[in-house]
């Protein structure tokens, strides 16, 4: 049986390390044509969670010589926290928190909160937060790829 070499996993070792910002973009393009024009699959060793969050669409956690977790990026997530971030800024008085949400920092015109999105959905919070002041920006977000490996760094005990 012969083998293409196309057929062979490409291994790239922390590809965008020390590059600036228009590098890094031109560097992750390049794996993401060279696996979808030509089929390749790209095995990337890396500790810079930007190259995993853009170019990973499965994720091997490895400590201590061992495989501790292998899935999808939103299935690492989910098993670190299934919880969303939510940054509200507003004028005037804060808005009023409703069931799934918990404040945890609050700054002048501004609140940090913790979402339980079994409890209530994102926009449905958002909706309850807009009724109940005057929002000036709203930003939703997961919880980041260095905050994931941290977490799970924590749970092996890494």
């Amino acid at each position: 049986m012969s083998m293409v070499l196309r057929d062979i996993p490409k291994l790239i070792d922390e590809p965008t390390i020390g590059l600036d910002a228009v590098s890094k973009l031109a560097v992750r393009q390049f794996i993401r044509t060279l696996n979808a024009e030509r089929g390749t699959t790209v095995v990337l060793t890396t500790h810079d969670m930007q190259d995993i969050e853009a170019l990973a669409s499965r994720v091997l956690l490895i400590g201590k010589g061992r495989l501790l977790l292998d899935g999808s990026l939103d299935a690492l997530r989910q098993h670190v926290s299934g919880k969303k971030k939510i940054v509200v800024r507003f004028d005037g008085a804060p808005p009023a928190l409703c069931p799934g949400l918990i404040c945890t920092a609050r700054r002048a015109g501004e609140l940090e909160l913790e979402l339980d999105p079994s409890v209530r959905t994102a926009s449905a919070a958002v909706a309850h937060l807009a009724a109940h002041a005057a929002l000036t920006d709203v930003t939703v977000s997961e919880i980041t790829a260095e905050e994931m490996v941290a977490a799970l760094y924590r749970e092996y005990r890494i």
